[in-house]
């Protein structure tokens, strides 16, 4: 494309070269810059582009974007000097990839837990009702039925508009993303055109980042103070927060909820393993998930469906036959001892509590709660004492272990979660740090129908130690164990 096509609505403070020029592609990363490229230099949260400047124009590079204009200028190359580059490289590639949000309806989903349940409950309903649907999820991106890995919650936006280009080539008419803290408050959902947004809730998490709680929900909210007035928000209105998040927004608003009024009522008439039976706008449906965190994530499924434009009684026959996300609530049952082992991805205090608070529900009789936790190395070390405390407070053992620890000693995180234990909480765990021993003696100490939770990974297929990741599987670790021990 030609260089003054890209930069529509980019906020230029000043211009060295020529702006008929034509673009081959754009780079974020000045290593893959080739003749012909964009480079834009972003000052990341590890390093700068503005570093790498002098070494890209080696590369021949149709034009550099940058904030700071370098000190030499070399000729048959373009500078466009920016006020904000991580801004200026959504709109970018927003432009550079023909606007594909405007051609598609992309509907992004905010909070603390439930975005991968509630974006892949979306695709798959909409795939249901016959639609090409995308997915950008931290499981897996999705263009119709093929899948790619995901790398990051939201990609960058190069990454991000491209992918967008090729589900609109797909013929996908729905895309269902993730929309992170990170990724909004790093600007690479900048020049995407919503056509809605949902918030799910908004507990502690990712304050290694962000350093404050306000400054979380500020960022959060930031995404729907951006969509516009023909667009919806779709709020949780029995999360506290839930209606701060939309106070300032231009689009139609909505809430759904269990405990008010709302525009999408559910009410739980039952919760067990063999799924959820609920009023929804007072028709009663059975529901495959399980769980009242399940409950909440379905209403906001309906409500976007509906906001959407589809018929009510079809989303709820297409709803009621839908499984969640892989790692989320996934549960096994041994087939000798019938326990129930548990996969999820809860690695927040709250959604901890929440799939404790869910199984403690379940329970028939006396059965007993093992819990298998951690804490990931180089995240948000606050919260470590209080997912201690509450794995200790609703369980009846728990096996502290090893999650990502990445640059931290594993030792040292387990010491952390230990801290926030009082008197009768100590009486109940032990730390073991080899993940596949703290599972083993996890299953190993359950008596036959006792539930066992492993916590923390999920979906995930590795451990990040010390800057490797070892392949690691917890669900299939635990159908290991449970053979072994022949349970």
């Amino acid at each position: 494309m030609i260089l003054q096509e890209i930069l529509y609505k980019v906020a230029i403070r000043s211009v060295h070269g020529r702006l008929d020029v034509d673009v081959k592609d754009l780079q974020l990363d000045s290593r893959k810059v080739t003749k012909g490229s964009a480079f834009i230099a972003v000052k990341g949260t590890h390093t700068d582009g503005h570093q790498f400047i002098e070494s890209v124009t080696a590369a021949f590079p149709a034009a550099i974007i940058c904030e700071q204009m370098p000190a030499i200028l070399k000729d048959n190359i373009s500078y466009i000097q920016v006020e904000n580059s991580a801004v200026a490289s959504g709109l970018l590639a927003h432009n550079f990839f023909g606007q594909p949000s405007e051609k598609l309806k992309l509907v992004g989903v905010t909070g603390t837990n439930g975005k991968t349940t509630i974006a892949t409950l979306l695709y798959k309903l909409f795939t249901s009702l016959g639609y090409t649907s995308g997915m950008l999820s931290t499981v897996e991106n999705r263009i119709g039925n093929k899948t790619l890995p995901a790398t990051h919650t939201t990609p960058d936006p190069i990454s991000l508009n491209q992918l967008l280009h090729e589900m609109l080539a797909a013929d996908c008419t729905h895309v269902f993303m993730e929309t992170s803290s990170h990724a909004i408050h790093q600007h690479r959902i900048e020049g995407l055109y919503y056509t809605g947004g949902i918030f799910s809730n908004i507990t502690h998490d990712h304050l290694d980042y962000h350093k404050t709680f306000d400054e979380y929900i500020r960022v959060k909210k930031l995404f729907f103070d951006g969509l516009s007035s023909a667009a919806f928000a779709l709020t949780n209105a029995d999360d506290k927060r839930g209606e701060v998040m939309v106070q300032n927004t231009m689009a139609a608003k909505y809430t759904y909820g269990l405990k008010t009024a709302t525009d999408f009522k559910g009410k739980i008439l039952e919760n067990n393993l063999t799924g959820l039976v609920m009023l929804v706008n007072d028709q009663e449906v059975h529901f495959r998930l399980i769980g009242e965190f399940n409950a909440y994530n379905l209403l906001a499924v309906f409500g976007a469906a509906v906001c959407l434009g589809e018929e009510k009684s079809e989303i709820l026959r297409n709803l009621s036959v839908l499984s969640g996300a892989e790692g989320r609530f996934d549960y096994i049952i041994s087939p000798k001892e019938k326990i129930v082992a548990i996969v999820d991805y809860a690695h927040t205090p709250d959604a901890l509590e929440n799939v404790l608070s869910t199984i403690r529900k379940l329970r028939r009789n006396e059965e007993r709660i093992i819990t298998v936790v951690g804490c990931g190395g180089d995240r948000d070390k606050t919260k470590r004492p209080i997912m201690g405390e509450v794995a200790c407070k609703l369980s009846d053992k728990v096996v502290f272990t090893s999650d990502n620890p990445r640059s931290e000693d594993a030792g040292t995180i387990l010491k952390d979660m230990e801290a926030g234990l009082n008197t009768a909480a100590r009486r109940k765990f032990i730390s073991i740090i080899d993940r596949r021993e703290a599972i083993k003696t996890a299953v190993s100490l359950s008596k036959p129908a006792d539930i066992v939770l492993v916590a923390g990974k999920g979906h995930e297929k590795y451990q990040e130690i010390k800057g490797v990741k070892k392949p690691f599987d917890d669900k299939a670790v635990l159908r290991e164990v449970i053979e072994m021990m022949d349970k």
